[in-house]
């Protein structure tokens, strides 16, 4: 079964087959959704052929993902995802929330979300044959794609400022990544990673440039519709289950922008199968001194006005979010 169909731009609504196209929409620059073919993954698949199967990673929900099983078992590409939610009474009620959850991230293999992500990548990277991947990184995006790719001898390249924190630096080197110190900002590194994917031929991760990172972190919304399955079992055995949830609101912190257009990707995948009656409410958290995406938001403006980030919060510190228009 084909279920990946193509490409659909998220400014202008263009859309385009696998192969016409592989970052970014030529004709605006938008960042682009991979579309999936859901009336034939409705036709082979139910809820429960999903949630039932035994796979422990990310991997669990290969069927709604655009790209093959990978290589690599029993390593750390294998090892992306399958996180645990821990509920948080002391804090809920100090919020005067009736419930309060955290999905622990950290669990994932290089301790970053970014792993789900990096995992596809590299996953669709070895099916194009690519000989490098490459990406720009303050850390963690570096050394998911330097773990993911090490699992399986994929030769990475990470562009990092030279303002990335040391350890993180070493984690890349540790890897086995091939480090590339920029005396510049992320975006100065995020520009030279393009520059080199198209001189080199080289496979670019970067977040809100390649279609498939998006693709990855949605599998965390998947992983958090299954939890709440789980935590509402006795209302699955009324006739209408889905419709009796209580409403439920999801925070997720925001840099690029890409990780909540992803968690949104991935429940707008369910509801686009009818797996969902309705979409949860989902809020995006920036720091004060990188707020370029809150600062449109509260604009009510899709144009997004750089800013000069000041943040001890480094993973989230971007001047110019990369996917701020989806986010």
């Amino acid at each position: 079964m084909s279920k990946f169909t193509g490409y659909k731009c998220s400014i202008c609504g263009t859309e385009y087959l696998p192969g016409q196209v592989t970052y970014t929409c030529p004709k605006d620059g938008g960042n682009l959704d991979v579309i999936l073919d859901y009336d034939a993954i409705r036709r082979k698949f139910q809820p429960e052929d999903i949630t039932s199967r035994k796979e422990p990673s990310l991997w669990k929900y290969l069927p709604l993902l655009p790209v093959s099983e990978p290589e690599g078992h029993s390593t750390p590409l294998h090892a992306s995802g399958g996180t645990p939610v821990f509920a948080l009474p002391r804090l809920a009620e100090k919020l005067h929330l009736k419930h309060l959850w955290l999905k622990d991230e950290s669990r994932n293999p290089t301790a970053s979300f970014k792993d789900r992500a990096s995992a596809v990548v590299v996953t669709r990277a070895r099916e194009l044959k690519s000989e490098v991947v490459v990406t720009a990184s303050t850390g963690n995006a570096g050394a998911a794609l330097a773990g993911m790719s090490a699992a399986v001898g994929q030769k990475s390249v990470i562009f990092a400022p030279k303002t990335a924190p040391q350890a993180k630096v070493a984690q890349l080197l540790i890897f086995g990544a091939k480090v590339i110190l920029v005396d510049g900002t992320y975006d100065d590194a995020f520009d030279l990673t393009v520059k080199a994917s198209n001189e080199f031929g080289w496979y670019c991760r970067n977040t809100g440039y390649n279609p498939f990172t998006l693709e990855g972190k949605k599998t965390a919304a998947f992983e958090i519709w299954e939890w709440w399955l789980d935590a509402h079992r006795d209302w699955h055995k009324k006739d209408s289950p889905l419709d009796n949830h209580p409403p439920l609101t999801i925070f997720v912190s925001v840099g690029d922008g890409n990780i909540i257009s992803g968690i949104h990707k991935g429940f707008r995948d369910l509801f686009a199968l009818g797996w969902i009656p309705n979409m949860p409410r989902i809020i995006g958290v920036q720091a004060e001194g990188s707020a370029a995406i809150a600062n449109a938001f509260n604009a009510n403006t899709e144009s997004i006005t750089p800013v000069s980030a000041t943040t001890i919060a480094d993973s989230i510190s971007v001047d110019l979010p990369r996917d701020g228009v989806r986010a």
